[in-house]
């Protein structure tokens, strides 16, 4: 790397740091020892220091005053706030080396949170259970971030050592360790960064150099990085650099780029091409997956560099969850108030992706998204719950504990039957009880201004408006944390919940075993929507959702339910299967009579007419 500690040949390990404000840095060695770094003409310093191998802990000093971690640290065993430690990444032995990844139109991702992850919140502990996630049919798991950041416990988008695996989960080689055995079962996995600012505390960046920051565009959380003004160039590194280094020397095989609408940039490259770019030099032959969270929805980023766009793989549509979750439990307040949860709105999503691109968003008073009719349906990561949204729900409970089990049932057949590249969040497959708070664990005053802060943004529901801070989850409390843990017995315990999602993505690599078919749809009514699926040789597959009662239709001049020519429709998959904890699924046609239950979905296939 251009910067941090490298491990030599020969015992000895070379340091380079950017630090253009600071007149003198000495690397000074737990135990004794300090070694000046030499000034480089461009605010660089560097040297090596000999006998000084892996496991060293160190600090680089400024100007004789300031001893502080490595901007750029391998791993910080103490901390954000302690000495840096020398990490060799060629020690570990991996086995993965026919790995090439997942093509696109097979990834199933699985958003995990390590710390709550398991009841040890470790990355050895979670490695246990990745031959179940593998067994239903997950491909991916999206790693919530991991850059190490301060207190106990944390979402980890605080992160303030962005080159240092938290060591709240583990060692290093504990990361390696679980993305080898995941990729030994076939998983890829991706990880979360948050490249559009730094956590508050535990940030010692500008100690170094003050230009990773700018005060030329105004950012939500704190400072904005300075992506494209003065002394812009070492600060581009640092971060492009970054994000190589995780697919590099962790073998990730992609990113999830953290609210990147707030990434700043008017480079004649914008730093997130920079960054699709890098993450696919570091990978060479193998598959990588980069997708983005963009609250502005702006489909430049999924758009192909020679068409001017980012050349993103994907981007995540908060339209898909705001529609179901409407839907699912008629709450139409704050963010939501713009959606139906209608049958016309699944359709659409279904089609083409986002619902606003660039009409205008009443709640922000102002147009949303851009056009994006040309990006395929394909290249969206859609979602019944994430981590944000299931804490925004303020008592943080997740969807099937808002919504009746045969909608919630249906809907989770959309999720996992549309084009788009579907996401669970962690316990989704088995139906977990337990919530999804917000939590940060941090000192005194910044803890206090957390919890104000929290309830400052739930306020925005009106059903939860009039509850005090008092009254919502102390973000810093360790028994906010602990009610986050998964139970992984649950999984046996409800095993309706994982035959649904088991059986669902087994129909889904069916539907897409011979690769991207046409896609129609049309609502039949407010409540019901059909999706047809069309085949080589007649092989199509219906889709029929009914978020609503019971319907029976004499007739349905709708030509996407016509059967096809010389057959007729008989039931594949129903979400009322008794399996799955549904009431039943008897044949929904007879005699040309469609009779289709309240609150479920179904799938038929054509079949040769009985005569």
């Amino acid at each position: 790397m251009p910067i941090g500690a490298e491990p030599q040949a020969d015992g000895s390990t070379h340091f380079r740091v950017w630090a253009p404000a600071t007149r003198t840095i000495t690397v000074d060695v737990e135990g004794g020892g300090s070694t000046p770094l030499a000034a480089e003409a461009n605010g660089y310093f560097s040297g090596g220091t000999a006998g000084i191998g892996a496991g060293a802990r160190y600090r680089l000093c400024i100007n004789g005053e300031r001893a502080l971690p490595d901007p750029a640290s391998r791993f910080q065993p103490d901390g954000p706030h302690g000495s840096s430690e020398v990490v060799d990444p060629a020690r570990f032995a991996w086995t993965d080396g026919a790995w090439r990844g997942v093509p696109q139109e097979r990834l199933i991702i699985y958003e995990m949170h390590v710390g709550t992850f398991t009841r040890e919140g470790s990355w050895a502990a979670a490695m246990a259970h990745l031959p179940a996630l593998a067994e239903i049919g997950i491909t991916c798991i999206e790693m919530m971030p991991v850059a190490d950041f301060p207190g106990r416990f944390g979402w980890g988008y605080d992160g303030v050592d962005l080159y240092a695996p938290t060591r709240l989960y583990g060692r290093p080689d504990d990361l390696r360790r679980f993305i080898d055995r995941a990729h030994g079962l076939g998983v890829a996995v991706i990880l979360d960064v948050v490249y559009n600012h730094m956590g508050p505390d535990g940030n010692y960046l500008k100690a170094f150099a003050p230009a990773y920051f700018t005060d030329r565009h105004t950012n939500e959380w704190g400072e904005a990085l300075n992506f494209d003004g003065p002394d812009a160039g070492p600060v581009r590194e640092f971060f492009v650099c970054n994000a190589g280094y995780w697919i590099d020397e962790y073998h990730f095989d992609g990113l999830r780029l953290d609210a990147t609408h707030q990434i700043f940039d008017r480079s004649p490259e914008h730093i997130l091409e920079a960054i699709g770019r890098r993450v696919r030099e570091a990978a060479a032959d193998r598959i990588t997956f980069v997708t983005a969270e963009n609250e502005a929805q702006h489909a430049r980023l999924v758009r192909p560099l020679d068409k001017g766009g980012y050349g993103l793989d994907a981007i995540w549509n908060d339209d898909f969850h705001h529609s179901a979750k409407v839907a699912l439990t008629g709450r139409r307040e704050a963010y939501y108030s713009d959606y139906s949860g209608r049958a016309a709105e699944f359709v659409a999503l279904a089609k083409h992706g986002f619902l606003f691109q660039g009409q205008r968003y009443a709640w922000q008073k102002q147009n949303r998204g851009t056009p994006a009719l040309d990006i395929p349906a394909s290249r969206f990561v859609v979602y019944l719950q994430n981590h944000d949204q299931i804490a925004n729900a303020a008592a943080g409970l997740r969807g099937h504990q808002q919504a009746s089990p045969g909608s919630w049932r249906a809907m989770t057949a959309y999720l996992l039957l549309t084009p788009a590249i579907p996401m669970l969040f962690q316990g989704q497959e088995f139906a977990a009880s337990n919530r999804f708070l917000f939590f940060a664990d941090h000192e005194s005053e910044l803890a206090r201004l957390i919890k104000k802060g929290r309830a400052e943004f739930l306020a925005q529901f009106p059903s939860v408006a009039s509850l005090m801070s008092d009254d919502l989850a102390d973000p810093g409390s360790a028994e906010t944390f602990q009610r986050c843990v998964l139970d992984h017995a649950e999984r046996d315990q409800h095993k309706e919940a994982v035959a649904l999602h088991r059986d669902l993505l087994a129909l889904r690599r069916e539907i897409f075993a011979a690769g991207a078919r046409r896609l129609d749809g049309t609502p039949l009514s407010d409540e019901i929507f059909l999706l047809r699926y069309f085949g080589t040789e007649g092989d199509d597959l219906l889709l029929i959702f009914n978020l609503g009662d019971d319907q029976v239709f004499e007739t349905i001049p709708e030509p996407l339910i016509a059967p096809v020519e010389g057959r007729e429709w008989r039931l594949k998959w129903s979400s009322e299967d008794l399996a799955y904890g549904g009431g039943g699924a008897p044949e929904p046609v007879t005699d040309g009579i469609w009779r289709i239950a309240g609150r479920a979905a179904l799938a038929v296939v054509p079949c040769a007419a009985e005569l």
